[in-house]
C-alpha cells in the first residue's frame, strides 16, 4: 500500500512521533492508522517522558457508582481545552467503569486494570492518550465508597471541576432514599464540609480552635468566668461550620443534614445512617504556574 503525505500528517498529529518514524510505521502497517499508533507507543513512551515535567492541573473529576458501591475518580491533564476533549472524558470514564466493576482502591492496582476495549492496561491506556492527545495527564487519585447494604451516590459538578460521593447505609429499597443522598451529594460540593461528624476532629485540632477563641474572648474584656461559656458555643458553631450532619442543609437552612437524614428515616420507618462521603475538587493541593501576563508584554515590547 502506497503511503501518503497525508497519511503521515494524520499520524503525526495523533501520536507527535517524527515524519521518518511515522512512515516507517505505516509501511510496517501497511497503512493501518490505529496499528500505526500502536507500534509508536514507544516512541509515545519516549514523548509521554518529555511532557512529564509540565504541571498538569486541569484535567476532570469523575464518578461512577451502582447500588451500593461507587468510585471516584481524578485525572489531569495541562489544559482546560484537553479536558473538554470527547476522548479524554471516554477515557476518564473508562478508568471510573473499570476501578468500579473491581475491587481495587490502590492507584498502582488500577492502573494494572485492563482498559476496556483496547487490549491495554489503564497504564497503557495513560500512555497511549499521553502520545495522541499531545499533552501530560497523569491518574492522580481515586476513592471508592461500599454501603455494604444501602445505597452510594454519585454528583458532578461544573464539567468535573467537582465530584462527590455520598454513602447511606439502610435496608430501605425507598428511591426517596437514593434522592435525598443526590440532595446531599450536591450540598458536599457546595459546602465542602471537612469532615463528617465531631468525632472525627482530632483533639489537637479542636484544642487550637478553643485556644484561639480563648485569646479573642479575653482580648475583647469578657470576664474571665463566663469565658468558657463563650467557648462552649462557640465551639458547638465551629462544629456546625465544618461537619458534614451539624451543618445547615443547603436546601433546608433551618434543618441540619443530620435532622434531614432522621427525618426520613422516621417517615419511611426504618434506620438510615450517613456514613461516609468524599469530596474531589480539581487541582486542589496541586502547585500551579503563575503566569505574568504584564511582564510577558513587557519582555515581547523590547
Amino acid at each position: 500500500m502506497s503511503i501518503t503525505a497525508s497519511m503521515v500528517s494524520e499520524l503525526r498529529k495523533k501520536t507527535g512521533a517524527g515524519m521518518m518514524d511515522c512512515k516507517k510505521a505505516l509501511t510496517e502497517t501497511g497503512g493501518n492508522i490505529e496499528e500505526a499508533v500502536d507500534f509508536l507507543r514507544k516512541k509515545g513512551l519516549s514523548a509521554a517522558a518529555k511532557k512529564s515535567d509540565r504541571i498538569a492541573a486541569e484535567g476532570a473529576v469523575v464518578a461512577a457508582a451502582a447500588g451500593a458501591k461507587g468510585v471516584l475518580v481524578e485525572v489531569n491533564a495541562e489544559t482546560d481545552f484537553v479536558a473538554k476533549n470527547a476522548e479524554f472524558q471516554q477515557f476518564i470514564q473508562g478508568i471510573a467503569t473499570v476501578s468500579l466493576e473491581s475491587d481495587v482502591s490502590d492507584l498502582e492496582a488500577v492502573k494494572g486494570l485492563q482498559f476496556p476495549g483496547t487490549g491495554r492496561t489503564v497504564a497503557e491506556e495513560l500512555t497511549h492518550q499521553i502520545a495522541t492527545i499531545g499533552e501530560n495527564m497523569s491518574l492522580r487519585r481515586l476513592d471508592r465508597c461500599n454501603a455494604g447494604e444501602g445505597v452510594v451516590v454519585s454528583y458532578i459538578h461544573g464539567a468535573g471541576k467537582i465530584g462527590v460521593l455520598v454513602e447511606l447505609k439502610t435496608t430501605s429499597t425507598d428511591s426517596q432514599v437514593g434522592d435525598l443522598g443526590r440532595q446531599i451529594a450536591m450540598h458536599v460540593a457546595a459546602a465542602s464540609p471537612q469532615y463528617l461528624n465531631r468525632e472525627q476532629v482530632a483533639s489537637a485540632v479542636v484544642d487550637k480552635e478553643k485556644e484561639i477563641m480563648r485569646v479573642k474572648a479575653i482580648d475583647s474584656g469578657k470576664p474571665e468566668n463566663i469565658v468558657e461559656k463563650i467557648i462552649a458555643g462557640q465551639i458547638n458553631k465551629y462544629f456546625g461550620e465544618v461537619c458534614l450532619l451539624e451543618q445547615a442543609f443547603v436546601i433546608d437552612p433551618d434543618q441540619t443534614v443530620g435532622k434531614i437524614v432522621g427525618k426520613l428515616a422516621k417517615e419511611l420507618g426504618t434506620e438510615i445512617e450517613l456514613s461516609n462521603y468524599v469530596r474531589y475538587q480539581l487541582g486542589e493541593g496541586i502547585e500551579k504556574k503563575e503566569d505574568d501576563f504584564a511582564a510577558e508584554v513587557a519582555a515581547l515590547s523590547k
